[in-house]
C-alpha cells in the first residue's frame, strides 16, 4: 500500500521532534534561574544573599520592599518595584535578603531570575508560572537598554502583561543604575535631533513609569561606609579595634576611588581572612 509523501514528511518531523518537557518542579527549590534554548527553570540550591539585617543605610527602602513582599506573598496587592541608584549600595543583595526574609515565614514565595538578554523569552516563561500554587518574584538585575535595544518591550508583557494580564502571583523586581533605564545622553541626544522631541523618548521613559515602587539608592558618606563593616565584624566575631578599622577601611576605600557598600564587604573579606575567619562569599 503506498503510503502518502505528506504522511511520511509528517511521521518524519513527528520523531525528530523532542518529547514533551515536564512541567517544573517548584517545590524543588526557593529559587531558580531561568535559561532558553532549552526553556527551563534550573533550580539554585543556595542562594547568594547576606541577612537582612547586615544591610546598613537603606532603612527606607528595606522596609518599603518588605512589606511590598509580604503583601505579594500573602496573595494581597503588591507593586512592581524598580531599585535604582548608585552601583555597590545594595540593590541586588536587597532584592535576595528580602526574599529569604519573606520564604522563611511564607514558603509558597519564589524568586527566579532572568536575565536581560532573555526578556523575548519572558512570554513563554509566564506561561510556565501562570496558574501554579507558588507565588514567584522575577528578578532582572542590572537591567538598562540601549538606542537600539527593543527588548525593553518585552518586558511590557510582565508590567502590563498585554491581553492576558500580568499573572496574579508574579511580581518584576528590577535593579538598574538608572532610573529611567536608559542612558541620560541618550535621552537628551533624541529631544534634540527627533521631529517630535517629546514622543522620541516617551515610550522607553516611560517603562520606568509602569513600577508602582522607585526605590532610590544614593552614595553612602564615610559614617555609613564603616557603620556597615562594623555590622559586619560583629555578625562574624571578627575583633578589630575602632581606631584600626577606621585607618584600614579609608585607606582601603582610597585605593579603589569610590566608596560603597561592595567595597565596605570587600574590606571586611580581606580583613575576615587575615583574622582566619571564614565567612559567606556571597
Amino acid at each position: 500500500m503506498t503510503t502518502d509523501p505528506m504522511d511520511r514528511i509528517a511521521a518524519a518531523l513527528e520523531r525528530m521532534a523532542p518529547a514533551p518537557r515536564d512541567a517544573p518542579d517548584f517545590d524543588a527549590a526557593a529559587a531558580f534561574v531561568w535559561h532558553t534554548d532549552p526553556d527551563r527553570l534550573e533550580p539554585v540550591e543556595k542562594v547568594a544573599r547576606v541577612p537582612l539585617d547586615l544591610l546598613i543605610g537603606v532603612d527606607r527602602s528595606r522596609d518599603t520592599l518588605l512589606a511590598n513582599t509580604r503583601q505579594f506573598a500573602d496573595g494581597l496587592p503588591a507593586n512592581n518595584a524598580l531599585l535604582w541608584g548608585a552601583r555597590g549600595m545594595g540593590k541586588s543583595s536587597l532584592v535576595k535578603a528580602v526574599h529569604g526574609a519573606v520564604h522563611a515565614s511564607s514558603q509558597a514565595l519564589r524568586i527566579v531570575e532572568l536575565q536581560r538578554e532573555d526578556l523575548p523569552s519572558v512570554g513563554r516563561l509566564l506561561n510556565l508560572l501562570r496558574g501554579a500554587p507558588q507565588r514567584f518574584i522575577l528578578f532582572c538585575d542590572d537591567l538598562s537598554f540601549g538606542h537600539d535595544d527593543a527588548h525593553y518591550k518585552s518586558l511590557k508583557a510582565v508590567l502590563d502583561g498585554g491581553i492576558e494580564g500580568r499573572p496574579d502571583n508574579v511580581v518584576l523586581y528590577a535593579t538598574s543604575n538608572r532610573r529611567h533605564l536608559m542612558p541620560r545622553d541618550m535621552i537628551e541626544n533624541e529631544r534634540g535631533s527627533a521631529i517630535n522631541p517629546s514622543e522620541a523618548v516617551e515610550e522607553k521613559v516611560s517603562l520606568s513609569d509602569r513600577f508602582g515602587l522607585w526605590l532610590g539608592f544614593h552614595p553612602c558618606d564615610q559614617d555609613q561606609y564603616l557603620a556597615m563593616i562594623r555590622g559586619y565584624c560583629d555578625a562574624y566575631d571578627v575583633c578589630i579595634d575602632d581606631d584600626t578599622l577606621r585607618a584600614e577601611a579609608i585607606e582601603w576605600q582610597a585605593t579603589r576611588g569610590a566608596r560603597s557598600g561592595r567595597v565596605a564587604w570587600q574590606y571586611f573579606v580581606d580583613l575576615a581572612g587575615r583574622k582566619g575567619v571564614q565567612v559567606n562569599a556571597g
